[in-house]
């Protein structure tokens, strides 16, 4: 018993990390969105926009939690984007969000309901894989990671910012998440049988070299 309850809070503890390392710019446009409103209704917007996100993530997760469950293949289609997204997190420069600032409440939360659901198919996927499937994982790590991210975003900006190491850590924990994902194809299964731990190993080490053949390319150019 008490095993699985270290593995229930590791599955958790992954999903908060990942959460929190792919979703700056949701943080970003939370804010942009409100940046019109006084101050006691940017609070109003926040808060509401925050439920908004919770329900949109939660519906996106539900429906990927069923149909891994239902379509042959999508667990290697899911640990494959989650590779593209480990490389596309570490290699970093990604394009600003820009939104336009709403000056009415419900034109503020509506803005950050639809942006965070339109920016957060990579987080989706990523807490979905890290939670194995389970959809109770995914709500507990969604609702103690969403407030986190929102309030305390310019926090881990800094943090990250001073210590990137902690972007290649987070991409590892990525390839390794992608790389759990693809064991569990139903299709694949029978080929690799006994070599599950060598699968995970290698999609760290692929998202390590590629990402570091991108930045020594970047950097001679």
């Amino acid at each position: 018993m008490e095993f699985l309850e270290l593995a229930t809070w590791i599955t958790i503890g992954k999903i908060i990390l990942i959460d929190i390392l792919l979703a700056g710019d949701n943080a970003v446009v939370i804010g942009m969105a409100a940046g019109k409103l006084p101050a006691d209704l940017q609070r109003k917007a926040v808060i509401w926009g925050t439920v908004g996100a919770i329900v949109m993530r939660l519906l996106f997760a539900t429906i990927l939690v069923e149909a891994l469950t239902l379509i042959p293949a999508i667990h290697l289609g899911g640990g494959l984007v989650l590779l593209w997204i480990a490389i596309q997190l570490m290699k970093g420069d990604d394009e600003e969000a820009h939104i336009e600032a709403k000056d009415s409440l419900m034109g503020a939360i509506w803005t950050i309901i639809i942006a965070d659901a339109m920016m957060s198919i990579d987080n989706v996927i990523g807490v979905v894989g890290a939670a194995q499937g389970h959809l109770e994982m995914v709500v507990v790590g969604l609702l103690i990671t969403v407030p986190i991210i929102i309030f305390c975003s310019t926090l881990f900006a800094r943090i990250i910012g001073k210590y990137p190491a902690i972007l290649w850590a987070g991409g590892a924990l990525l390839g390794w998440v992608a790389g759990e994902m693809i064991v569990e194809d139903p299709l694949l299964i029978p080929y690799i049988q006994g070599e599950e731990l060598l699968v995970k190993i290698g999609t760290v080490f692929f998202v390590l070299i590629v990402t570091g053949i991108i930045k020594l390319a970047k950097k001679r150019a």
